[in-house]
């Protein structure tokens, strides 16, 4: 009982100081990218928010990563999704500049939605059909042409029961469009502290495993079920393991 109250206190003081905190940072963003588009710095800031992110739970965060990825290549992440925690998680675990997809919804939310465009986060539109299709198209092609990576959540959303659910085709029709190899990633114990629709986060452990990259330049549009089954009994068999992991 008195865990969940101090948990309750430091969300209802954190949540709305954090957002505060993001208008600023989002502030800062969008004027420094006026200048100076798609400089380094702005990378650090991106981390700042990340960090300050995890620290009002707080988060803790430990990362496996691949030795096979390429610091010079691009690539799309494809990663499960348990909690509105993992993008900052991400952010930090992956070793390369990301840009993801987000919600439009995210997006009318003054002075942040200035600040996703101007560094590159792509807008998903999912009741506008083919128009959101094109744009998406041009986000991640603009993306690319930056020298951006993507990190893709392959379920379409957070899971509400905390376990894997099936991936959709857009990632790796990404991917293969693009020639820019999947690279799976796996999320463990974000879900415990903040699960879809819950009042309240909780101190916890996150976990991340990021795989070894997964060739595309074979590949055609016909591949596509195939490489996507591939990259979630990856994810599916990371996952499993930092469980048993983190219950013994």
């Amino acid at each position: 009982m008195g865990q969940r109250i101090i948990a309750t206190l430091r969300t209802w003081i954190a949540v709305p100081t954090f957002f505060l905190f993001t208008l600023g940072i989002s502030a800062t963003i969008s004027v420094y990218s006026l200048l100076r588009p798609h400089h380094p710095a702005i990378e650090r800031v991106i981390h700042l928010w990340s960090r300050a992110f995890l620290t009002i739970a707080p988060i803790r965060f430990e990362g496996t990563r691949s030795d096979h990825l390429d610091s010079d290549r691009q690539y799309v992440f494809v990663s499960n999704h348990l909690s509105t925690f993992d993008i900052p998680v991400l952010f930090l675990a992956v070793p390369h500049r990301i840009r993801y997809l987000a919600k439009a919804e995210l997006f009318k939310i003054p002075i942040l939605a200035g600040a996703m465009r101007r560094i590159g986060i792509i807008k998903i539109n999912r009741g506008a059909g083919p128009s959101s299709h094109a744009a998406i198209n041009d986000g991640v092609a603009a993306a690319a042409e930056n020298g951006y990576s993507l990190i893709v959540f392959s379920e379409g959303t957070r899971s509400r029961d905390g376990e894997l659910h099936e991936f959709k085709k857009g990632a790796f029709r990404i991917a293969i469009a693009t020639g820019m190899d999947i690279v799976p990633v796996a999320v463990h114990g974000t879900w415990d502290t903040w699960r879809p629709d819950a009042k309240v986060f909780f101190p916890g452990t996150a976990e991340v495993v990021i795989g070894d990259p997964i060739p595309v330049a074979d590949l055609t549009l016909a591949d596509i079920d195939s490489l996507r089954d591939q990259t979630r009994n990856i994810i599916a068999d990371a996952v499993a393991t930092m469980a048993a992991s983190s219950s013994n």
